[in-house]
């Protein structure tokens, strides 16, 4: 009996150590310091001009499958691709294919994944040991999972992004896997949305700001090596796996020409008056709210309008005070978000379902998205000019745990392009007018929430609340 008894104590103080270490560091939410505020000039960004960059935007999952492939046959000597998530499929096959190839060529390939989701889903795959394995191709995984070091584990880093030479970059919200990125197959998919940059051989390009952030992430100690043993390649599956994309770029070749042909960026691109860069600390413990400080500072410079679309909002007391000053500031704003019934985030749906008198207490006009498919973008369009996208949420997460990037671009043209897609969304959208009360568009049908997972969604919201600071 005493032995039995020692055994649960033990698994109980182990099961304590590891949630304890993993939530206490973030239980204080840090405050902008002067310092941070003083070092961030919102009309500056506002009224940038000059730019020669240009920028396209990548409205669609397939479109971030097409432009990823083009912009990746362009390089010469260096790729860089960054996500949250990289999983094995159909899409990152056909991706890997082209990144293998273009090593084959000589060029510098750098992989980094979030080492969450690498852990898991990376290690002990023949798939990504067949790309670690080339000599030009080096895999880091940000902040790995240690159970014994449980106080590390909630840092994230939440960046997506593809850059190539000095070329041009892709950023956004979207990870590398179906269900996001081309029209394969999925168990579900996303909507969300990216931005190219082309940098017309501009030595002031925000291309260089994007790199210059890559590199001090990539050299940072928490940042390891994945799959470097030269063993690996002569493992037979790793050897099959780099035969068969081998073959797989050969078939892309075959299939889609187009995307492999030379290609004026300067043809099919906005042109912009000036391209920034948003960015809160690498860190991998708890953050200064600096990009959503920095998001509101240059919506309050709005003239006329303000358009947040977000998969999801949980804000705290902090946050929801600085929403209303947005609201006070610029009486047209609105918020778009995924309504519970269409949103994939269980603990987030949860969480806005406790809390969503307090987001409607802000004063802002929130529209719940429920066209049927997952929403995935962030976004803010500030009047008729200034769009800003990337892989913020509007959540506790993103604003004092992990990495984001935001890119705001001051363009008429592309901030057009983009408001036509941002009035289609909303077009299926129902308008809230209290906690249970709706404006519905007649087009619109509403799948009825099941009686089980209201029950879930109320018990999540509540049991959450200790900790929805890492939601």
């Amino acid at each position: 009996m005493k032995k039995k008894r020692w055994i649960k104590w033990a698994i109980i103080i182990a099961i304590s150590y590891l949630i304890i270490g993993a939530i206490a560091p973030f239980v204080n939410q840090k405050e902008i310091t002067k310092e941070t505020a003083s070092n961030f000039n919102a009309q500056a960004v506002m009224d940038m001009e000059g730019s020669s960059d240009r920028a396209m935007l990548l409205e669609t999952n397939q479109s971030a499958w097409e432009e990823r492939i083009r912009l990746l046959n362009q390089a010469k000597d260096n790729i860089v691709l960054v996500t949250f998530d990289m999983r094995y499929g159909e899409s990152t096959q056909d991706l890997a294919s082209i990144l293998l190839h273009k090593a084959d060529e000589g060029v510098k390939v750098s992989i980094l994944v979030d080492g969450f989701n690498g852990s898991f889903r990376m290690n002990g795959s023949n798939f990504f040991y067949a790309l670690s394995s080339h000599p030009n191709i080096t895999i880091k995984l940000y902040n790995p999972i240690h159970l014994l070091t449980s106080w590390t584990s909630q840092g994230r880093m939440h960046d997506k992004y593809v850059i190539v030479d000095d070329l041009g970059y892709i950023l956004g919200g979207r990870n590398t896997f179906d269900y996001f990125i081309g029209n394969y197959n999925s168990n579900s998919k996303s909507l969300d949305r990216e931005v190219l940059i082309y940098n017309p051989n501009d030595e002031d390009s925000s291309i260089y700001q994007i790199k210059d952030y890559f590199k001090n992430i990539w050299n940072k100690a928490e940042c390891k090596l994945f799959g470097e043993k030269e063993s690996y390649k002569e493992k037979k599956k790793v050897k099959e796996q780099i035969g068969s994309l081998e073959n797989r770029y050969q078939s892309l070749q075959v299939q889609y020409p187009e995307l492999f042909e030379s290609y004026d960026y300067g043809d099919n691109t906005y042109a912009t008056e000036g391209v920034q860069l948003l960015s809160g600390s690498t860190s991998i413990y708890g953050k200064e709210p600096e990009v959503f400080y920095e998001l509101t500072e240059l919506m309050k410079c709005a003239k006329n309008s303000v358009t947040i679309h977000t998969p999801y909002a949980v804000c705290n007391k902090y946050m929801y005070n600085m929403l209303k000053e947005v609201k006070k500031t610029v009486p047209n704003t609105h918020i778009m978000l995924n309504s519970i019934e269409n949103g994939d985030n269980v603990f987030a749906s949860s969480d806005y379902m406790r809390n969503k008198d307090k987001l409607i207490n802000t004063g802002i006009d929130i529209y719940e998205y429920d066209g049927g498919t997952s929403y995935h973008g962030k976004t803010i369009v500030i009047d008729d000019n200034i769009s800003i996208i990337g892989s913020y949420n509007l959540d506790l997460r993103s604003t004092y745990v992990d990495t984001e990037l935001m890119l705001v671009i001051k363009s008429e043209d592309f901030t057009e392009e983009l408001y036509s897609n941002l009035d289609r969304l909303e077009a299926d959208s129902r308008k809230v007018i209290t906690k249970d009360k709706y404006e519905v568009p007649e087009h619109l049908v509403i799948n009825e929430l099941p009686l089980y997972k209201k029950i879930i969604y109320r018990i999540l919201g509540l049991a959450t609340q200790p900790f929805r600071y890492l939601l």
